[in-house]
């Protein structure tokens, strides 16, 4: 957990001039790696999570719903990766990723991460100590939040309106999911 967020997991990542595409900004398939990165450090990778030995078989990303908020360039300072858990399930986690750049969010994600299970490669229910290390990082339900009536049994954080240079979306080559307004959503399943 961070000092200046509290509840929430930060990794600190550099950007690579090697990420930048043809267009200049850091392509959208590495951005996607950041997400990646900051769940695997949040996992495996946090003093709880290797003191407890808590998911000893890995687990699996079943989800990606990614909104590109902003163009990201190449700079020597560091993107922090800031990971909350929305919602605790049975085998799985959902987990928000945020990759920003003060002052500015350039992409939000929500993955669906599922403990697996080593023998039969399929999911698994959550142990307590893995359910109670999950829980120090839920964003507090009280807060901004509402259930979203297309969801069954979720809950999700509440928009603020996004302005007009903010609407622009960048496109990915995993494909385009359905627009709401004039945001583009990209789902992307990687696993």
């Amino acid at each position: 957990m961070s000092a200046l967020h509290p509840g929430v997991h930060v990794l600190s990542c550099p950007t690579r001039w090697s990420d930048v595409d043809e267009n200049g900004h850091i392509n959208n398939a590495r951005l996607v790696g950041y997400i990646q990165e900051g769940i695997y450090d949040l996992f495996c990778h946090h003093a709880t999570a290797v003191r407890e030995s808590l998911f000893p078989s890995g687990f699996i990303i079943a989800r990606h719903e990614i909104d590109y908020l902003e163009q990201l360039h190449h700079r020597p300072e560091p993107l922090s990766v800031r990971l909350t858990v929305e919602r605790i399930g049975r085998s799985s986690a959902h987990v928000e990723v945020n990759v920003c750049r003060e002052p500015l969010t350039f992409m939000r994600a929500r993955t669906v991460v599922v403990a697996r299970d080593r023998e039969s490669g399929r999911s698994r229910k959550l142990s307590q100590s893995e359910r109670r290390f999950l829980s120090a990082f839920v964003s507090d339900p009280a807060v901004g939040r509402v259930p979203d009536p297309t969801r069954r049994d979720t809950v999700v954080a509440v928009a603020q309106p996004v302005a007009p240079a903010q609407r622009t979306a960048a496109r990915s080559g995993a494909g385009v999911g359905a627009s709401r307004g004039s945001r583009r959503r990209v789902r992307a399943s990687v696993g």
